[in-house]
């Protein structure tokens, strides 16, 4: 069965094309700066040799609907299929299902009124999305679609965790509550430490770390999410590349009176000026940690704080689990940088946390243990893969409905 997963933002289309039963990548690629005259295209494939082959362009795409175009004109002539009617589903990758939504859902006009009805809740993310929808839909007409939502996994989150201490009516009227995001990493990577731990994800405690520009933690037991750093949007919890995270609600009315910036300006820079980049003036760790290497004190400061905060949700999630078998680190950081992986884990012995610095400097592929032998807790690296992971639960949905599309 070949699926497509399409994630489409607001000026960008990512998309892989996966051969779901192998877990084959057939293609994979990325549309930017969509409504320019200078779109960027990134597309890769493997040849009928299997050699991998890579496609840059630069064009003018004037919308969507002419991004998907030409993305359904590569899956034809630079992939391993020969014709769209091999594609069996389409899943799209949807920010906020809201309260409604616990699990992926087929598209219809219903849900799509229902994600529309969710946009206040995230503004940026979910009108992106919908447009890949309905353009997907006149594109494929008549292909099985699928909503696959960010917050789905976090839906299993009692009261006392998802609730703010707000008025009541707050929450029924408007929805205020915690909602959590990166729910399809977080439980991608709970299933993959089950299977290397040779554990039923049923008797696991886990916290997982899902570290890259955006950054959150969940603590999940027996494979159900109990708590998670990021709440109403995606700006609570860690410390991120440009999000400020966890912050006293009052410094925005102090900055309202003192500075006279307008709540739109306090916005974007709670959100795009603020976390590593408005402490050392760069997003990317990968900066930050070459800054620090040079003596660098403002990347010194933003590395340490990156990291203080991780620890001190692990040490939260301890205590919400009641103990932990295993901590999780996954995404563009947490699978790539040792040093902050090394620092995360600083004193946390007493929960039976210690790192082994050969096992976490080696860096192999794959998912890897960087546990000490004689560790309480199990330290492991595992890379995520959130189309993947897509592609199954869209599997799953229409495997039983729609056998007639099976290829």
């Amino acid at each position: 069965m070949n699926i497509l997963v399409i994630n489409a933002g607001s000026s960008s289309i990512k998309y892989q094309l996966l051969a779901i039963d192998s877990d084959e990548r057939l293609c994979q690629g990325i549309m930017e700066r969509i409504g320019t005259t200078d779109a960027h295209l990134h597309h890769q494939w493997r040849d009928p040799q299997g050699k991998q082959q890579t496609l840059r362009q630069t064009t003018a795409i004037t919308n969507h609907h002419q991004a998907l175009e030409r993305i359904s004109h590569l899956l034809q002539d630079n992939s391993s299929i020969n014709d769209l009617q091999e594609i069996a589903a389409i899943g799209h990758r949807v920010v906020h299902g809201g309260e409604r939504f616990r699990q992926p859902v087929l598209i219809d006009h219903q849900v799509i009124s229902a994600i529309r009805a969710l946009e206040p809740l995230a503004p940026l993310h979910n009108p992106a999305n919908l447009i890949g929808i309905e353009v997907c839909q006149q594109l494929f007409p008549g292909l099985p679609q699928a909503a696959v939502f960010d917050t789905a996994f976090h839906q299993s989150m009692p009261p006392q965790a998802y609730r703010y201490a707000l008025p009541e009516s707050l929450y029924l009227r408007h929805h205020v509550r915690r909602y959590g995001f990166h729910g399809t990493s977080h439980q991608y990577v709970a299933q993959q430490a089950a299977a290397w731990l040779k554990r039923p994800l049923s008797e696991l405690r886990l916290i997982s770390l899902h570290l890259g520009n955006g950054a959150s933690a969940a603590a999940i037991e027996g494979g159900c999410c109990i708590d998670t750093s990021m709440g109403l949007t995606p700006l609570e919890g860690l410390m991120m590349g440009t999000r400020c995270g966890d912050l006293d609600p009052a410094i925005l009315f102090y900055l309202l009176r003192t500075t006279g910036i307008s709540p739109v300006e306090l916005e974007a820079l709670l959100n795009r000026e603020s976390g590593l980049k408005g402490i050392c003036s760069v997003s990317d760790m990968r900066d930050v940690l070459s800054l620090a290497d040079d003596g660098d004190v403002q990347a010194r400061l933003a590395l340490s704080m990156f990291c203080y905060r991780i620890r001190k949700y692990i040490g939260a999630y301890f205590a919400a689990l009641g103990g932990a078998d295993a901590v999780i680190f996954t995404a563009g950081i947490g699978e790539n940088a040792p040093r902050v992986r090394q620092l995360c884990c600083q004193n946390l012995a007493p929960l039976g946390i210690s790192i082994d610095e050969e096992k976490n400097r080696a860096q192999p592929p794959g998912i890897f243990a960087i546990h000490q032998d004689d560790a309480a807790v199990r330290l492991l690296v595992i890379p995520t893969d959130e189309e993947l992971a897509i592609a199954r639960q869209v599997r799953s949905l229409i495997s039983n409905r729609f056998s007639d599309h099976l290829v």
